[in-house]
């Protein structure tokens, strides 16, 4: 009675046991088998952009010196990920940049457990902004009015001097051309793209303060109305957003990541360009 018993238990051992080591073995002869590689080849890793300076025209002068609204830098570092966050990234098929789900893999760790033979879990991390692809970067040195001096110099019969001076506090905003899921994802990476690209100080809000003035003079020939304007400048960036939900896949000691449902879509953005103003000078008889 006693050997038939240890008979069954062996057999029920082997019934619930042979499953996991069949997929188990399954598992590491196609790792260890040799795999002709078509269209699932590793993508290769883009080099980020050289930092390009943009060209600024004459008419374009930096007021950061002058300016009486002290604005704070928003430079925007790249996360560098943690050797656990790196190893995972390594194995998603779609490039990995937004800053905010590196700091999510940078905080997260898994530990290896001694008896891990079978193990198997899928952890669903959410529907994330993966990355930015930029396809065109240009300025636009007139983008916002801010400001006109102003002096009639009709009664005059020799040349007014005139330069600028900020009449009151202005506030320029830029922004996305479009709503879009995981907008302050998408715009910390286009931020970060489009300073790459431009060697320019960025951000999305910047402020010019009042009084703020520049001793550049501009002559108002006699007999004339001369006006004194100024714009602020910004960046047109535009590209494309790669969206996924992402999972982390754990199998026994390993561990990786899968991207599902991934899709692509369009997007603009305009990003002011912080103390630089663009003046423009006209004279004329009659008034505007």
């Amino acid at each position: 009675m006693m050997k038939r018993l240890r008979i069954w238990m062996i057999v029920g051992f082997l019934l619930v046991g042979l499953p996991f080591l069949a997929d188990e073995a399954i598992a590491t002869q196609k790792e260890n088998t040799p795999v002709e590689k078509k269209g699932n080849a590793p993508i290769p890793k883009e080099k980020a952009p050289a930092a390009t300076r943009t060209v600024i025209p004459p008419s374009v002068l930096n007021i950061a010196k002058e300016n009486t609204y002290p604005n704070s830098t928003q430079d925007l570092p790249y996360l560098q990920p943690s050797e656990f966050a790196q190893s995972l990234i390594d194995t998603s098929k779609i490039k990995i940049e937004n800053p905010e789900l590196i700091h999510m893999l940078n905080e997260s760790a898994v530990g290896k457990a001694p008896f891990s033979f079978g193990y198997r879990a899928t952890i669903y991390l959410g529907h994330w902004a993966l990355n930015y692809q930029s396809s065109e970067t240009a300025p636009n040195w007139e983008y916002q009015k801010i400001n006109t001096n102003f002096f009639d110099n009709r009664a005059n019969l020799t040349p007014h001097p005139i330069h600028y001076v900020q009449e009151m506090q202005k506030l320029v905003r830029g922004g996305l051309t479009a709503k879009i899921p995981s907008s302050p994802d998408v715009q910390k990476m286009m931020l970060i793209k489009a300073a790459e690209k431009t060697n320019l100080p960025l951000a999305f809000e910047t402020i010019i303060g009042g009084a703020t003035k520049k001793d550049q003079v501009y002559n108002i020939p006699a007999r004339r109305l001369g006006y004194l304007n100024a714009y602020a400048s910004a960046i047109n960036e535009k590209g494309k957003v790669t969206y996924g939900e992402v999972y982390v896949i754990l199998k026994g000691s390993k561990r990786s990541l899968l991207i599902k449902n991934i899709t692509s879509q369009g997007i603009g953005a305009w990003i002011p360009v912080q103390d630089h103003l663009s003046f423009n000078f006209n004279a004329s008889e009659q008034p505007r």
